[in-house]
């Protein structure tokens, strides 16, 4: 049998670099993660795109 990972808790929104690439965990509403892997460049276009929204 299979070895399960406890889940873990939502968390707070978190980017750390692994390697040459970023990886972003944003906690979602009604729970889990969303995990997204960038590199400079699309977390680069990312930031624009956020910042033409909130300002």
């Amino acid at each position: 049998m299979a070895a399960m990972k406890p889940r873990t808790g939502d968390g707070p929104l978190e980017v750390v670099k692994e390697g040459r690439s970023l990886v972003m965990k944003m906690p979602l509403e009604g729970g889990g993660r969303l995990v997204v892997e960038l590199n400079a460049e699309e977390a680069a276009n990312l930031k624009v795109a956020l910042q033409g929204v909130v300002g």
